[in-house]
Order: C-alpha cells, then structure tokens, then sequence
C-alpha cells in the first residue's frame, strides 16, 4: 500500500481540500439565501471538477513512486504525469 510521504505533496493535496470546503460551504450558503438553480448548479460543478482534480493529483504521487521505483528517468516521469494532468 502507498502512502503520499513527501511534505510537499501532502500540503499541495491539504490545501486543495480546504478550497474544496470553502466551496462546500458557499454552496451550503447558496442554498440556504434560496439562490437560483443555475447558479447553485455552475458551483456543484466547479467542486466536482475541484474533487477531480485532487483524486487525480493523488493518481500522479501513486503513478510517480512507482514509476521512481522501477528506475524510469525523471523525464519519463515527467512526461506521465503532464499527460494525467492533460487529459483528466
């Protein structure tokens, strides 16, 4: 099983969650000033994709790590992960 052990990634993946909550509570917000549908709905879909993106940079620390531990070159790696972020 792997875990995120580098500080880094684990702050990067922390702080995007808190922005998702931040979202969270402004749609909660939303909701209760009885704002309409289209709006709440345009945020429902800023936070998945905001959801998304945070299961996708996770997706990248797992596929880097193994990719590191089978010896690929940092480029390569580099590479992986620029197409992940591309296309998710």
């Amino acid at each position: 099983m792997n875990h995120l052990h580098r500080a880094q990634d684990k702050k990067a993946l922390i702080l995007r969650l808190k922005r998702i909550e931040g979202q969270m509570r402004g749609l909660q917000r939303l909701i209760d000033e009885n704002a309409p549908c289209e709006s709440v709905a345009q945020q429902l879909s800023a936070a998945r994709r905001a959801l998304d993106k945070a299961f996708h940079s996770l997706v990248g620390c797992l596929i880097e790590s193994r990719l590191s531990a089978k010896g690929n070159a940092p480029a390569e790696i580099k590479q992986a992960l620029e197409i992940l972020s591309r296309y998710s």
